[in-house]
């Protein structure tokens, strides 16, 4: 048998071995489920998908310290990108002062050891959980969005409630921002956050800062698509503001034409099909 016949034999071989590995894989990997709260169905992936691309505005949610949520958020993202919908990102995690920096990242401008140090400026939580979604961005040219308001006002309202901002403080604030915090939305908070043993004067200025958040992050969203009208934004938000009545409700209070939808992840005992209602999300990603 000569040298040739030997390498192709080995090749072919080589070959045969990789197919099945990748049909293994394929067998074994699990297709995502995802439950659907308006028929309290569970329903494939893709269907999901089907839906996601009628909508304006994707909320995704997550619990920050979570890495399979990130994974998550960057599935959705990569799954709308492959579909060739024009997709932008807003983030929770950048406060809009800080959109030039993400702008000159997208644009691959900005060097990572510059964008991390502006990164941990506008986020307490490590690099590694977020970094695949803004590599993912970057090498992609997806606009990002920094949706969120300055840390110290947000901190100032947490510790001493809205009425504590100065008028400084407020012109930093879209027009007509506004505290009043109804039982609905302290409910949602305090099982969102699994927040017990706090004061009641405590935990109102937490939710007051909380709907401060979400106004304002619907107010830049908002001003985003309407430069960019075409554009789909996922939104990446913590539970407690991607819920229908955190960001998503103040987007319809200002637009009321805007389309959204609202994804949470399995949170077990907090955000599972027996606690979440079509109130609350669309669909919750069950893994």
């Amino acid at each position: 048998m000569g040298h040739r016949t030997i390498k192709a034999l080995f090749m072919v071989l080589i070959s045969l071995c990789l197919s099945q590995a990748c049909f293994l894989s394929q067998v074994n990997a699990e297709p995502k489920k995802v439950f659907r709260t308006s028929d309290r169905k569970t329903i494939s992936y893709d269907r999901m998908l089907d839906d996601l691309q009628k909508a304006g505005i994707v909320f995704v949610g997550e619990v920050h310290d979570r890495e399979a949520h990130h994974r998550m958020q960057l599935d959705i993202i990569k799954a709308l990108d492959a579909r060739k919908i024009p997709v932008a990102v807003g983030f929770e995690m950048f406060n809009y002062e800080s959109q030039d920096d993400l702008d000159r990242w997208t644009a691959g401008k900005l060097p990572v050891e510059a964008f991390i140090g502006i990164y941990y400026k506008n986020w307490g939580f490590p690099w590694p959980l977020y970094d695949d979604v803004f590599y993912y961005i970057r090498d992609h040219k997806i606009p990002g969005i920094a949706l969120n308001v300055p840390a110290e006002i947000t901190r100032k309202v947490s510790a001493s409630g809205f009425a504590s901002l100065t008028k400084e403080e407020l012109e930093k604030l879209p027009p007509e921002s506004g505290c009043i915090v109804n039982e609905t939305y302290m409910k949602f908070i305090r099982r969102a956050y699994a927040m017990h043993g706090h004061s009641d004067k405590q935990f109102l200025y937490f939710c007051e800062a909380q709907l401060l958040w979400d106004q304002s992050m619907a107010h830049n969203l908002l001003a985003f698509l309407k430069k960019n009208p075409a554009k789909t934004v996922v939104v990446l938000a913590g539970n407690g503001h991607a819920w229908k009545r955190g960001i998503p409700e103040q987007v319809r209070t200002l637009s009321e034409k805007t389309s959204f939808r609202v994804i949470l992840p399995l949170v077990p005992g907090r955000i599972n099909p027996q606690t979440i209602t079509s109130e609350d999300a669309d669909y919750i990603l069950l893994q």
